[in-house]
């Protein structure tokens, strides 16, 4: 069994030492561990330091991608070096690392393909209770989004077994914590969370700069990766609210037409017609959108079995250069 631990990396050379002395060299129930760094275009020495303190994996982007393209690019290379499971931690040593094996263990018992690190968040000291409040809020969303259980959905304190690291795609440029877990939830993944310790601020979130802006951007996630995932019922509930608010002014007329002997009143049956032909559009869309939706999954499914048989073809090709 191997696992290995990402830590994706901006300007990190200061924190990044700090992080790697905290991590396990060894578990219960894991024969290898090793360690990968995801430089996302950094102006410091991140990439050299990682190297220097022993890093097995170092992925380096020529600038800066962002958190969640950083994300997508640790899977794929840990995927790549063989990985049964990887963990997703951060630079600047938010979580314990001492929790890792708690986190890997309901996918070592084969109870779970992700795992979410929960951490006490009622208890975090440096954080506001503006911001307590909207994690709390921001996870019951994902939870309705996803139909998962998931306590604390913005901790990037994670665990996923090789099989779902193949099946997630990210879209979003932002962040992955909030859309991989609504993935899994509408792909049937297995999630399930496990409470986690958090240690002592390092430095500020760089991520969270402006808690509307984060607010903003989260919601506009969850809202198109359910349109993604479910779009003809978001389509249908647009276009039954518009074709009952068509119903309802059709119905003002016909009052108004019998009780008033048709006067007037022309308006409303305009409108009526207007919002009744917008809400059968917007289903025929939603319709429309469910079948794009079909074949993207089949897309999907056909890439990571695309992906399992290049690996497997790698591996007969090491087989049989060993056996030369």
């Amino acid at each position: 069994m191997k696992l290995i631990i990402q830590i994706p990396c901006f300007n990190e050379e200061q924190h990044l030492p700090i992080t790697l002395a905290e991590l396990p060299r060894s578990l219960p129930g894991v024969d290898v561990i090793e360690y990968l760094v995801i430089d996302d275009g950094s102006t410091d020495r991140t990439a050299e330091r990682a190297g220097e303190l022993g890093v097995q994996h170092i992925v380096r982007f020529p600038r800066h991608r962002g958190l969640a393209r950083a994300f997508v690019a640790g899977l794929e290379a840990a995927v790549g070096a063989r990985a049964d499971i990887i963990v997703n931690t951060d630079a600047d040593n938010q979580y314990c690392a001492a929790d890792i094996g708690k986190l890997i263990q309901p996918i070592l018992d084969g109870q779970a393909e992700i795992v979410i690190g929960a951490r006490p968040v009622m208890q975090i000291e440096h954080w506001s209770p503006v911001k307590k409040a909207l994690q709390r809020l921001g996870s019951w969303a994902v939870r309705v989004a996803s139909g998962t259980h998931v306590a604390d959905a913005p901790s990037g304190f994670r665990a996923m077994s090789r099989n779902a690291a193949m099946q997630l795609r990210v879209f979003n440029q932002y962040t992955y914590v909030l859309e991989t877990i609504i993935q899994a939830g509408q792909k049937d993944m297995a999630v399930v969370s496990v409470p986690i310790r958090t240690n002592a601020e390092l430095r500020p979130s760089r991520l969270i700069k402006s808690i509307p802006r984060y607010v903003v951007r989260s919601l506009l996630t969850i809202l198109r990766i359910f349109i993604t995932y479910r779009p003809f019922r978001f389509f249908a509930i647009v276009g039954g609210l518009l074709f009952l608010f068509g119903f309802a002014l059709g119905a003002r007329f016909l009052v108004y037409y019998f009780t008033q002997v048709g006067a007037g009143h022309v308006q409303s049956l305009i409108l009526a017609a207007i919002f009744l032909l917008m809400g059968f559009m917007v289903t025929i869309a939603g319709v429309l959108a469910d079948i794009i939706s079909v074949n993207r999954r089949l897309l999907e499914e056909l890439a990571r079995r695309v992906w399992q048989l290049q690996q497997a073809l790698d591996d007969s090709t090491r087989a049989g250069r060993r056996g030369e």
